[in-house]
């Protein structure tokens, strides 16, 4: 069973959002996907992200803006698992 490992940066200034979640995701290990709490669409993580190996699946968040789950290209227990919880919530169209 796959394991979320929740992270609020929606209080952090720029651009420690940024740092800390790639510090984040490459402390991730196989089952395990982050819930990326942010203010607003973080669009510079997601080509950093891709580049080391990570996939993704953003949402309008319930007490923030932006919630974004984030996972290891490859791991499909935590891929399936961020992508349920990720489809509970509302599309991120509008952000």
């Amino acid at each position: 069973m796959a394991r979320e490992v929740v992270f609020d940066v929606s209080e952090l200034e720029p651009p420690e959002p940024l740092v800390q979640s790639l510090a984040a995701i490459e402390q991730l290990k196989n089952g395990e996907y982050l819930r990326l709490l942010h203010r607003r669409r973080p669009c510079l993580l997601y080509e950093n992200q891709q580049k080391r190996g990570f996939s993704s699946e953003t949402r309008a968040g319930h007490d923030v803006a932006c919630e974004v789950f984030i996972w290891r290209d490859g791991d499909d227990d935590a891929a399936s698992a961020a992508r349920a919880i990720a489809n509970t919530l509302p599309p991120a169209d509008h952000l």
